[in-house]
């Protein structure tokens, strides 16, 4: 490895790296606004000059500068220090300086750096400029009077959210960032803009105002809008959530974080349930939990076994499902699924409901068949990663379904299952000649009557392809619920002769059903007894017999499987609300009224239970290596039909309670929605 000496230290470093990594990685840290290790170098700022040698007698931009064998690389010469006063003067000839309203205040670049290189005072007796402010959308806050060009929101809408929507135009005094034709950011992963700036130009409008970041407790968890797990920390001030933020995990969100992740937070307050319900004469009445758990238990002792029933719902942590599917099972029923959408997966091999290749993995791909899905609205991080395989112009990519925009180019090969029977040989001969080939099944493709055929077709297809093969799975289910895979992986579907969800649905099915935050469902089908135990009063709650309060994500701690199988912890951010309880201990005390007490008091023994039954959930944060399985014993033979494959998600930003709660998703939805309207010329 090449040599350089930084500050008379010899670092090696890898060929290709700036002068920037290279003293980073001896330990100097050098300031910045403009460069980020993920977006192309723009040396905008010129905050990080060093001194090079050899080279001119004058400092240089370290971000873009290669470095070389034997340079001599100087970061806190007087000339260094000299040359970076400088630049912050200029910096800040325009600022505004109103850090005591600024929502940045406390978390700025730009203060943080002007500690170390400011003056104390201004040399300029000229006006400052002002900018107008533009309108971004509704997560996004424009100040842009503090902007200082750094261009890092418009490298990351073009490059990683593959949106160019914002760019800068005029020069010099009257450069400025805005949005072209004055449209909102139409990015599912807009509010990293606000995160990247290195100043209070753009901050988070659904928090304006809201918090100071020293309130703030930090509580480090993970994310359950989509199935990816996003690690996230979520900050709290009392007993509210007050924001989420990304956290860095290379092998699943990298540092991003979806808008529906981030800014559905302020949904956990609204339409919340904070007390039993009990309904008497056709109208629901406050009750104790004594009354509310004998009831139910009177209830379930009076039905027979096989009239009973629960559905486990998209949100919901492993322990809970746990807890539900014990006691259901010692009941005796065989009527437990997680299944919602009624998605046709959940038996054989646990490959055969994971991501294989993992999120990370993907970008090894070179050949990418996407068949019943829309990456980018059912896990937009995903897709991210999707577009940047195809910007290097590593993968040839194809899809099966819906014709929508993905951000990237693509083959459009068919619209549905007959596609799928009848692939052209150009869709095949592109994955045979792939050496990594992926199909990314979505649930669009294994929900209906022909779920169960496509998903067989599609694992004959992987078989002949070569998908599956040694050190590479390139077979992907790509979920869109927190608790689909450790649902699938506890056995959580129908046991021998039990009934699916469509099937507890239908009238006269079932005395009692039990919906354990169930509320992508129709139960008002059912004309069973139904009793309800979730957070918030949505779908599931609505005409719920009995309606059992319980805990968000944010209000226990709880493991959850991503859709690549990799088992996560969340931590609990704040405690229930009001008089609520944590799912899994409602479950446990109602078992011991209906006569079936579960062995176990703490959740300690709980989850012990549970590694013991099902030990992939005892290794967390581990991610098993690419495994070989039989992929063509998927799903069963029958008849494809012509059905087209839909996406699952109608709209990605009301895809759960919580999300509907929130008013800033219900702003994002309407403006999804809303017709785009032109200026007039």
């Amino acid at each position: 490895m090449p040599i350089a000496k930084v500050n008379g230290v010899e670092t090696e470093f890898e060929p290709g790296m700036t002068v920037l990594q290279v003293a980073e990685r001896a330990g100097h840290e050098i300031p910045r606004f403009c460069y980020h290790e993920r977006l192309s170098i723009a040396g905008n700022c010129r905050m990080c000059l060093v001194e090079v040698k050899p080279g001119p007698p004058k400092p240089q931009a370290s971000c873009a500068l290669p470095a070389a064998e034997g340079q001599e690389i100087f970061t806190d010469t007087p000339m260094v220090k000299k040359a970076r006063e400088g630049v912050m003067e200029f910096l800040l000839i325009n600022h505004p300086l109103d850090c005591p309203i600024c929502d940045q205040g406390g978390e700025c670049d730009l203060q943080d750096q002007a500690v170390g290189y400011g003056r104390d005072g201004s040399r300029y007796g000229e006006n400052k400029r002002a900018v107008e402010e533009k309108n971004m959308g509704p997560t996004v806050k424009t100040f842009m009077t503090r902007c200082i060009q750094c261009t890092r929101c418009v490298r990351f809408i073009t490059e990683v959210a593959g949106v160019p929507d914002i760019g800068m135009i005029s020069r010099g005094e009257s450069a400025e960032i805005t949005t072209y034709l004055e449209k909102n950011i139409d990015s599912e992963l807009s509010g990293n803009v606000n995160d990247l700036c290195p100043v209070g130009a753009l901050t988070h409008r659904p928090w304006q105002y809201h918090y100071r970041p020293w309130e703030l407790k930090k509580t480090e968890t993970i994310d359950v809008m989509d199935a990816l797990g996003s690690n996230i920390r979520a900050d709290a001030r009392g007993a509210e959530v007050m924001r989420v933020l990304p956290r860095v995990n290379e092998g699943i969100n990298e540092e991003w974080l979806s808008d529906k992740s981030r800014y559905a937070v302020d949904g956990l307050a609204r339409q919340r349930l904070d007390r039993p319900f009990v309904r008497e004469n056709g109208k629901l009445r406050a009750a104790s939990w004594d009354e509310a758990l004998n009831t139910v238990a009177t209830k379930i002792k009076a039905a027979s076994a096989d009239r009973i029933g629960v559905i486990a719902g998209d949100l919901q942590d492993a322990e809970s499902m746990k807890a539900a599917l014990d006691l259901f099972r010692a009941l005796g029923s065989a009527n437990t699924d997680c299944r919602q959408d009624g998605a046709a997966i959940g038996q054989g091999a646990r490959e055969g409901w994971l991501f294989n290749s993992g999120l990370q993995g993907i970008e090894n791909a070179d050949a990418i068949l996407i068949v019943g899905a829309n990456p980018r609205t059912e896990a937009p991080l995903l897709n991210a990663r999707i577009r940047k395989v195809w910007l290097k112009g590593a993968a040839e990519i194809g899809v099966i379904g819906e014709q929508v925009d993905l951000t990237y180019d693509y083959n459009y090969l068919g619209a549905g299952s007959k596609t799928v029977g009848k692939l052209p040989k150009a869709a095949v001969d592109f994955l045979t000649k792939a050496e990594r080939p992926a199909i990314i099944v979505g649930a669009g493709a294994l929900i209906g009557d022909t779920g169960a055929a496509v998903l067989n077709a599609l694992g004959a297809l992987a078989k002949k392809v070569g998908v599956v093969k040694e050190g590479w799975n390139g077979f992907n289910v790509l979920h869109t619920a927190a608790a689909r895979v450790g649902g699938l992986d506890m056995g959580f579907v129908p046991a021998e002769g039990g009934l699916d969800v469509a099937g507890m649905l239908k009238p006269g099915a079932l005395d009692v059903l039990f919906l354990l935050g169930a509320d992508e469902v129709n139960a008002s089908a059912s004309d069973a007894f139904r009793v309800y135990l979730g957070s918030h009063g949505d779908r599931g709650a609505h005409g719920a017999d009995v309606i059992l309060p319980g805990a968000a994500y944010t209000e226990k701690s709880g493991l959850y499987v991503n859709t690549e199988g990799r088992v996560q912890m969340a931590e609990r951010v704040v405690f229930p609300k009001g008089e609520a309880k944590e799912d899994w201990a409602v479950i446990r005390a109602l078992s011991e009224r209906a006569g079936h007490k579960l062995p176990f008091d703490t959740l300690e023994q709980l989850r012990a239970k549970l590694m013991g039954d099902h030990p992939t959930f005892g290794r967390i944060d581990y991610l098993a290596p690419a495994a070989s399985f039989d992929v063509a014993g998927l799903g069963a033979k029958g008849d494809l039909g012509d059905v087209a494959f839909v996406s699952t998600i109608v709209d990605p930003y009301l895809t759960n309670p919580i999300a509907r709660a929130s008013e800033t998703m219900a702003e994002l939805s309407a403006e999804r929605t809303a017709p785009v309207v032109l200026a007039a010329e």
